[in-house]
């Protein structure tokens, strides 16, 4: 019997490898070999830290999610792979699969979505992010020529942030509480700036920082009658906020944002498939590369973890490289 590698999240903050089996891949299946798998910062290391409330772990579950939360839970949908047995029009095609971090796998041929040729594989592993960019910007809805802040520099907010650069006459201003990504910024072609003195008067505000602060500098600097999209997810953390201030009088609104399902005003007419079709188009651009800051052997996944959720700073999208022998 075929066997693969799979990482678990043992119980919080306690990461292993696995060895299991494999079943054989059925009609209407492929087993995909995989090439890379992509490390989110922010809800993994949630979920790696048992950040994930106890009213939420049905719909916090991952497409391909074994076990229960807060462990021992196999967890994770950034995989990029071949396929190596299935359907003829798919066989030896790189594919990406919201599937967790595993060296080979079993899943129905409709799960899989065809990587463009010209996009390395690497790169594709931020086809999850990017997706989850596209449905933030349809629930934001900017227009031609608007001012728009995304608030963290993380793997979310920077893919926005290239997205938003592809919109004419877009003023997109990417806000960060650190420094360094002021070099991120300029490589997504993007205007970076500090939270000490940051833009104002935008018509677009978009909070990705995980961060009540972030939020409220969000509300701070949106117009008046403005909408801020809340793109980030708490887990089971509080976030505080001074709405005693202008928020009334200046009538602002908060709209949260999340990938699980596809934005209400795009729902009637696209698919999640389609949705992640199109992330993958835009892979084709070399820019997304940027976030691409750090990768590891499949054998370093349970320390890689650990220094995530230890508060590494330097990490937008940490790869997982599983092309070596098990």
């Amino acid at each position: 019997m075929l066997e693969s590698t799979a990482f678990w999240v043992q119980e919080p903050h306690v990461g292993v490898l696995r060895r299991e089996p494999l079943p054989q891949a059925g009609e209407g299946e492929v087993l995909v070999r995989t090439l890379f798998t992509g490390v989110s910062r922010g809800t993994e290391v949630s979920v790696f830290g048992g950040h994930v409330p106890r009213t939420e772990h049905d719909r916090m579950r991952a497409p391909h999610q074994d076990g229960d939360f807060p462990g021992p839970v196999k967890y994770g949908y950034l995989n990029v792979g071949v396929v190596e047995r299935g359907p003829e029009q798919l066989r030896d095609r790189m594919v990406f699969t919201l599937f967790p971090h595993q060296s080979a796998f079993v899943v129905a041929s409709d799960a899989v979505a065809p990587v463009p040729e010209g996009i390395p594989a690497r790169r594709a592993v931020l086809a999850g992010a990017v997706e989850t960019a596209i449905n933030v910007l349809w629930d934001a809805r900017p227009l031609v020529g608007d001012r728009v802040s995304v608030i963290g520099a993380g793997m979310i907010g920077c893919c926005i942030a290239r997205l938003l650069h592809g919109i004419p006459g877009v003023d997109v201003a990417l806000i960060d509480v650190n420094p360094a990504r002021r070099e991120v910024a300029d490589r997504l072609g993007v205007d970076f700036s500090g939270i000490e003195r940051p833009p104002g008067d935008r018509d677009v505000v978009i909070n990705t920082s995980g961060t009540a602060a972030g939020l409220q500098l969000a509300l701070e600097t949106v117009v008046t009658d403005g909408e801020v999209i809340e793109a980030s997810w708490y887990g089971d953390r509080p976030a505080t906020l001074m709405l005693g201030a202008d928020f009334h009088s200046r009538r602002l609104t908060i709209r949260s944002s999340q990938v699980g399902a596809v934005a209400a005003r795009r729902r009637g007419h696209r698919t999640s498939r389609e949705r992640l079709a199109l992330a993958l188009q835009f892979l084709h651009d070399p820019a997304f590369d940027a976030l691409l800051t750090g990768e590891s052997s499949w054998r370093d996944l349970p320390e890689v973890m650990t220094s995530l959720a230890d508060g590494a700073t330097d990490v937008l999208c940490h790869t997982i490289r599983w092309g070596e022998p098990e």
